[in-house]
C-alpha cells in the first residue's frame, strides 16, 4: 500500500491538535498534579493526558509502527533497533514553560525511518498554531502557505539567534562571539527550532543535553522547510534511534550558504 506522506502528517497534525486540547483542559485548572521524574524534570497531568490521546490516535492511523514516547515505557534498545520506522512523540515539549503558564509549549509528533525524520507535526495549544511536513512534500502551516527557512550566510550582520529563556552558557556565549551584531530570540521548546523554519530567526545553538523526542518533529520541519539541524561535533544531520537517545551537542540553521554548517 503506497502512503500518501503530506495527507499522514496532516492527518497526525489532527492528533497534535486533540492531544493539545487535553493539555489546555489542564492549563486552565488549578491542578496541574506536578511530580519529579527521576532525571529531576518535571511531570504533570497534561503530559500524561496529551500521552494518552497521542497513543490512541497513532494506533488508528492505517499506517502501523511502533511509538516511542518521552513518556511511554522504556523500549530496550535490543527491541528499539530492529525499528526501521516508528513515531517519536514529545506529549509535551516544555513542561517548565507549562508550569510557568508562559504559553510556550508544544506538542511533538515524527516519524522516523531508517533513523531520519521523515514526516512531523508540531501544535502549539496556546495559539492554535499546527505546522507540518513530509519527505518532499515541504513544510506546512495548517490553514495557510507552506513556510520556508531565511537564506543567509554566517558572514551577515544581525543573525537573529534563538537561545533559550534560561541563560547563555559559555560555549553559546562563545559561538554568538563568532557573529557580528547577533540578535538574540528567546523562546520556549521546540518553537525554537521552529522560528527557523518559519523564516524569522537564522540559528539554534543547543550546546546543551536535549532527547531526541524534543527534536524529531520540529527538526522533520526545519529539513522540509530548506533548513538543517546539525551535530556540532561533525557537521552532520542528526539521527534518531540511537542506543542512548541524548541527542548531541547540535546547531540548528536557516537556509545558511552551502559549505558554512557547522564542522
Amino acid at each position: 500500500m503506497e502512503i500518501d506522506y503530506l495527507k499522514l502528517a496532516a492527518e497526525v497534525g489532527e492528533i497534535t491538535r486533540r492531544a493539545g486540547a487535553a493539555i489546555l483542559k489542564i492549563y486552565e485548572s488549578e491542578d496541574f498534579g506536578v511530580e519529579q521524574k527521576a532525571d529531576d524534570s518535571p511531570l504533570t497531568k497534561a503530559d500524561k493526558a496529551a500521552n494518552d490521546v497521542i497513543v490512541s490516535g497513532l494506533n488508528d492511523l492505517v499506517l502501523k509502527a511502533p511509538i516511542v514516547s518521552e513518556e511511554g515505557k522504556d523500549v530496550p534498545f535490543a527491541e528499539r533497533r530492529q525499528y526501521t520506522r516508528f513515531w517519536l512523540v514529545d506529549p509535551l515539549d516544555g513542561t517548565k514553560e507549562f508550569i510557568k503558564r508562559n504559553g510556550e509549549f508544544t506538542v511533538n509528533i515524527a516519524l522516523i525511518e531508517n533513523g531520519r525524520p521523515v514526516l512531523g507535526a508540531v501544535y502549539v495549544p496556546v495559539t492554535d498554531e499546527l505546522y507540518y511536513s513530509a519527505q518532499g512534500r515541504g513544510a506546512w502551516r495548517a490553514g495557510g502557505d507552506r513556510i520556508q527557512a531565511a537564506a543567509f550566510t554566517m558572514q551577515d550582520a544581525g543573525l537573529k539567534v534563538v537561545a533559550s529563556r534560561s541563560h547563555l552558557n559559555d560555549a553559546t556565549q562563545a559561538f554568538m562571539d563568532k557573529l557580528t551584531e547577533p540578535e538574540i530570540v528567546s523562546r520556549g521548546s521546540s518553537l525554537k527550532i521552529l522560528e527557523l523554519a518559519r523564516g524569522e530567526a537564522h540559528l539554534y545553538p543547543r550546546l546543551a543535553p536535549t532527547m531526541e523526542w524534543d527534536t524529531a518533529a520540529a527538526h522533520a520541519v526545519l529539513l522540509e522547510a530548506g533548513g538543517h539541524l546539525v551535530d556540532d561535533g561533525t557537521g552532520k544531520e542528526l539521527v534518531y534511534n540511537k542506543e542512548v537517545l541524548r541527542n548531541p551537542y547540535f546547531v540548528a540553521y536557516g537556509s545558511v550558504s552551502e559549505g558554512q554548517l557547522s564542522c
